[in-house]
């Protein structure tokens, strides 16, 4: 029996989603804005907002939906896993309470604490920004400054890095951050694992590094993420032996300790000079990080899902062995400044053998036009990821004008500044 499978998210991380489980079941989506790629994969298109729980559940009460998979963290903090569920449509995604491991950085970190997963840094919570600064004072090391609420990847300060400690006052004094988080400052090279969890066990895919910073050599404010890159095996090249792994016994640490999660588990990580350190948790697949893993998934996507539904054990993860690299298209002045509303081309046929993954574009009768965010993606496969990089930067021509690309990602120069980084604070 074919499945009827509700997709809640318009972006390019559901893109990818959807492309993943276009031909193995009958497939719906709802999102605020209609993504091109979704739209034309999809059976049909509902533009409902992501958080909008009671018309999301009415929808997929409506197409009589099998089980329904959340793509966005705003999706999951606003309760929509939890209403499919009462509306007795299975979701792959946490309910809200679970989501709190993204959603809530002050119970992210007390959970770490109180369940003894590894990994966690050093941290303090406040509720008085007054309290925040004297910490910042008081503090004999760098620190980062996290506000504990969602801020799309952006709202986060490191000082010693991106601002002073006088600044990162500053920073709080002009916020209305109701609570933040500050922690020590982890140096060295992050990246990322996403699990497929249920049912009390978990499945790890390859592990994947992000670019956050908007421009080349890693300069420039925080973004949602310029591209990413993963490689031939699990691990990546500035890691050490150990570090993958020791990145799955802080999953399934979380595994344990939360039995009832469901859906995706994407640990953020910092391989420091003493071994991996925990950045953060999301409660769903990344964006751009979904669109390096899910291309080399070969085990069905929808098998994991109907797995964790039926209560099943989940399949083992097989993939394809390829290095990806991911480049993002963006609108010119994101992230500070962004040119919304310019019509831009898109020639998907001269992006060749990559992926090219529609995000936050404005679908319009006479063309497509940019938003506040990121325009769309390219991945680029091979049997390196110098090949990966290649196919992605040839794929770039179907970006055309008025968008931006961070160029440097993937390619040997800048991989061989992350293997010197560890090496030097290592040694």
């Amino acid at each position: 029996m074919t499945e009827t499978v509700l997709l809640i998210g318009g972006g390019g991380r559901e893109h990818a989603i959807a492309r993943a489980l276009a031909g193995d079941c009958t497939l719906y989506a709802c999102a605020s804005v209609r993504n091109p790629g979704i739209r034309r994969l999809a059976e049909g298109f509902e533009t409902i907002s992501e958080t909008d729980t009671e018309a999301i559940a009415a929808f997929a009460t409506d197409i009589d939906a099998d089980l329904a998979v959340i793509g966005p963290e705003s999706a999951l903090e606003a309760g929509v896993a939890d209403a499919l569920d009462d509306a007795g449509v299975y979701a792959f995604g946490p309910r809200a309470e679970e989501a709190r491991l993204e959603t809530d950085k002050a119970y992210q970190r007390r959970f770490m604490r109180d369940a003894d997963v590894p990994g966690c840094p050093d941290f303090a919570v406040f509720d008085d920004t007054d309290a925040a600064c004297d910490y910042i004072d008081a503090s004999d090391g760098d620190l980062a400054v996290k506000p504990a609420g969602l801020t799309g990847g952006k709202g986060v300060k490191v000082i010693g890095d991106q601002v002073t400690a006088d600044e990162a006052k500053a920073y709080l004094q002009a916020s209305d951050y109701d609570r933040v988080v500050l922690e020590e400052r982890l140096v060295g090279e992050e990246f990322t694992v996403q699990a497929f969890v249920a049912n009390g066990e978990f499945r790890a895919t390859p592990a994947v590094q992000d670019h956050k910073r908007a421009y080349e050599g890693d300069e420039g404010p925080n973004t949602g993420g310029m591209g990413s890159y993963s490689d031939t095996s699990p691990s990546l090249p500035f890691m050490r032996e150990g570090d993958y792994d020791a990145a799955l016994d802080v999953i399934e640490a979380v595994v344990e300790a939360l039995p009832a999660y469901k859906g995706v588990l994407y640990g953020q990580f910092m391989s420091t000079a003493t071994g991996p350190k925990v950045v953060e948790f999301n409660a769903r697949f990344g964006d751009p990080e979904a669109m390096n893993t899910l291309p080399v998934l070969e085990t069905s996507l929808i098998d994991v899902v109907t797995a964790a539904r039926d209560d099943d054990p989940l399949p083992a993860i097989d993939v394809s062995g390829a290095a990806t690299v991911c480049k993002y298209a963006v609108p010119q002045g994101y992230p500070t400044d962004p040119d919304s509303g310019a019509r831009i081309a898109v020639d998907e046929e001269s992006a060749g053998d990559a992926l090219l993954y529609y995000a936050s574009v404005d679908e319009r009768d006479d063309g497509l036009y940019t938003t506040t965010s990121r325009s769309f993606a390219v991945v680029g496969r091979g049997d390196s990821i110098e090949a990966a990089e290649a196919e992605a930067s040839e794929a770039l021509a179907a970006a055309g004008d008025r968008v931006r690309i961070r160029e440097d990602i993937g390619t040997q120069a800048l991989l061989d500044r992350r293997v010197t980084h560890m090496r030097e604070l290592r040694e």
